[in-house]
């Protein structure tokens, strides 16, 4: 089985330490996602436009390993305000109602403070 580490080109990935997505095998593992848009490196003050983002960021992994959000089966939501947790619904609903992975919540400081959301994902291409 081969390990493949996939980029956004971030610059935190690489002051970090980390990858946007490793795949191994048939799982897919996707990094914390934040709404900042990597090809700019800027990141909107408005929420929604944060959860947006964050799903194009998780799209454009999950293309690169060759799979897509239609094979997620767990997500984890990150916000440091509890309160803004319902006001994404609509926009997760968008991406995932359809597939339903296995979700969980947290409230919790972000690494900057001008996030609003970090979106973690895991998925399992389907195999024929």
């Amino acid at each position: 089985m081969v390990r493949r580490l996939i980029s956004s080109g971030s610059t935190f990935e690489e002051e970090i330490g980390y990858s946007r997505a490793v795949v191994e095998g048939d799982w897919i593992f996707v990094s914390g996602t934040t709404g900042f848009d990597y090809s700019t490196m800027s990141i909107s003050e408005d929420l929604l436009e944060q959860v947006e983002q964050c799903f194009k960021n998780i799209e454009l992994a999950l293309k690169q390993a060759d799979s897509s959000l239609k094979d997620v089966v767990r997500v984890t939501y990150v916000l440091p305000e509890v309160s803004d947790f319902e006001k994404c619904w609509p926009i997760f609903r968008k991406y995932l109602g359809n597939v339903r992975p296995a979700a969980m919540m947290v409230s919790a400081g972000l690494s900057d403070p001008r996030m609003r959301i970090e979106i973690q994902i895991t998925a399992r291409k389907h195999v024929l």
